[in-house]
């Protein structure tokens, strides 16, 4: 129960400090917005795969400008207060579901303008919307663990790359072939297994947080 309530009040304080400044969600919407608009301005029309390539081109570079700097924008001083108010597993968790709810709601906008600017490839809708659902959880589990563990780097930003190279090209992999079995109009049962492996990886990433991120708060 405690670490329930410590969640609660860190994940309100987190949309409270954003509805406040709005910088972060501005700048990502503006990067959205002016992206699909230039995309459209480039190539007017698209295939079916460059329509889809771009779009996750677009939702990935926006997970990295809102969730990669997580933690590197925390002031030392304000570390420092969470760790006398909150434990290690209440603050990681808080800031998986903050990102989780910001990815969402970017990737829902970007979707949105997406399909006004462009003709819609999609053929199967709703395993489409699943796709990006659980691309935009997997951006969000797996960027907010690499911010972490490179802001206790000095906010090496290098390492935070190297990282998540590894990490972000199989997740890509899996997505991009959902959302193309979604476009081509295949049964959802053709793509069990992706959807299962994107499940199984977000678990493991949030499982591997919990685990790291206590001994990465006491340094």
């Amino acid at each position: 129960m405690i670490l329930i309530k410590q969640v609660k009040s860190l994940l309100y304080k987190e949309i409270l400090l954003e509805w406040r400044s709005k910088y972060a969600f501005n700048g990502i919407l503006l990067y959205v917005i002016s992206t699909v608009f230039v995309c459209y301005l480039s190539f007017k029309t698209t295939p079916p795969l460059v329509w889809n390539a771009l779009f996750w081109i677009i939702l990935l570079f926006a997970a990295i400008n809102a969730i990669a700097k997580s933690f590197m924008q925390e002031s030392k001083g304000r570390l420092l207060y969470y760790y006398t108010i909150a434990s290690p597993q209440a603050i990681i968790i808080s800031k998986i579901i903050y990102n989780i709810l910001l990815m969402i709601i970017m990737s829902a906008i970007a979707f949105l303008a997406y399909q006004i600017v462009f003709q819609n490839a999609v053929a199967n809708l709703g395993l489409y919307l699943i796709a990006v659902l659980l691309g935009s959880i997997s951006f969000s589990t797996v960027f907010t663990m690499i911010s972490a563990i490179a802001s206790k780097a000095g906010n090496n930003g290098t390492l935070m790359a190297i990282l998540s190279f590894p990490v972000i090209i199989p997740l890509l992999m899996l997505i991009i072939k959902l959302s193309k079995n979604a476009m081509d109009g295949l049964d959802p049962s053709v793509s069990y297994d992706e959807i299962g492996v994107l499940c199984l990886i977000n678990i493991v990433v949030i499982a591997v947080s919990l685990l790291l991120f206590p001994y990465l708060w006491r340094d």
